[in-house]
């Protein structure tokens, strides 16, 4: 199969793109190289003759057109978005005309492509979204997010991700473009740009430096480790359902205390603080983030069903293994830290122009 993927030099992007060529399938990179983007993501895979990188921004459709008339994919993975919460809170352009204007382009350079090849049955617009657009959940273990729970987005990212949802659903609808959606809870893992809670816990941490807590901490989140996202998103192009949704979840839930605490704790085992003291020490709560969802929680017994998937690690493994990638691996992180916004607060609400 030969796929486009876009976003492909992003976090989760290039964990699908890597996964792809190991499992044979040819992939063009579509990537606007955008802050939190990295081509050293793709070292790995980079001299593969199954390999294409292409730079592009989804804004461009003229450039989407020739894109999909020079590779003539089978499937389209779409990935590309802004997709950090506090960004979006501060500057919420950048994500309506990535995430929804970028999107509806998408759709419409598949439409076209898809009527041009004579509507292929076998082609797919697989579209990548989040569990943010279903709102907030009630601590009640009982509650989860299934793929009927109706949507209810409470910052811009995640309005503009439901948004983007919307579309492809309507796509599909009314032109019949064979669409797979899926929505997954918070990602982690190796090469995670590092303005997320885990890498900026993880590097605050062996900075010395204090590890910011919003509020009191007890925001739950259901935990997935990218490599076992990659797994399920190839998964859902493969074999999911046309116009079916797939919730993708790692069946990890832990509050923002408790996974700091769990950091800490791990990083006081395979690197401990030359003062002695306890990485704890340095947990720090700080302001809120305005419209903080209390509590995500994926019920993905429907990708378990019908796709035949599950999550192989627990949170405290695959914390483990980021941690451990995060020390081996400065190179990479180190030049992160000068990009735009990292290290400082962000999400507070500035003024509107």
């Amino acid at each position: 199969m030969r796929i486009l993927v876009t976003g492909g030099a992003g976090f989760i992007g290039s964990a699908v793109v890597r996964l792809a060529i190991s499992r044979g399938h040819e992939v063009v990179n579509l990537d606007a190289l955008t802050y939190a983007a990295c081509l050293d993501n793709l070292a790995a895979v980079a001299d593969s003759p199954a390999y294409a990188f292409e730079h592009a921004d989804i804004r461009d459709r003229a450039a989407i057109g020739r894109l999909f008339a020079r590779h003539r994919p089978d499937a389209v993975m779409h990935l590309a978005a802004e997709s950090h919460v506090d960004r979006s809170i501060d500057g919420p352009d950048d994500f309506v005309q990535t995430n929804i204007v970028g999107t509806f382009n998408m759709l419409e350079a598949s439409r076209k492509y898809w009527l041009e090849a004579g509507r292929p049955k076998t082609f797919r617009f697989h579209h990548i979204s989040t569990d943010e657009v279903f709102g907030s959940l009630p601590v009640d273990p009982a509650a989860r997010f299934c793929e009927e729970t109706p949507y209810d987005p409470r910052s811009p990212y995640s309005a503009s991700k439901a948004s983007s949802d919307h579309l492809v659903r309507a796509w599909h609808e009314t032109y019949g473009l064979p669409v797979v959606l899926t929505n997954c809870s918070n990602n982690y893992g190796p090469f995670q740009f590092p303005e997320k809670l885990i890498p900026v816990a993880i590097l605050n941490a062996i900075s010395g430096n204090p590890i910011p807590v919003y509020g009191d901490g007890s925001h739950i989140r259901d935990w997935l480790f990218v490599e076992d996202h990659a797994e399920a998103l190839l998964l859902a192009v493969e074999r999911g359902e046309v116009g079916r949704s797939y919730n993708i979840g790692g069946g990890n839930e832990r509050s923002n205390l408790e996974l700091v605490k769990a950091i800490c704790a791990i990083l006081d085992d395979v690197r401990p603080r030359p003062d002695g003291r306890a990485y704890a020490d340095l947990v720090t709560h700080v302001a809120d983030r305005p419209g903080h969802d209390a509590r995500y929680a994926i019920d993905a017994s429907r990708a378990g069903r019908e796709l035949g998937w599950r999550p192989s690690v627990t949170v405290e493994e695959g914390l483990e293994t980021t941690i451990r990638w995060y020390l081996a691996n400065e190179g990479w992180w180190r030049p992160m830290l000068q990009h735009r916004g990292v290290g400082q607060r962000l999400g507070i609400g500035r003024a509107a122009a």
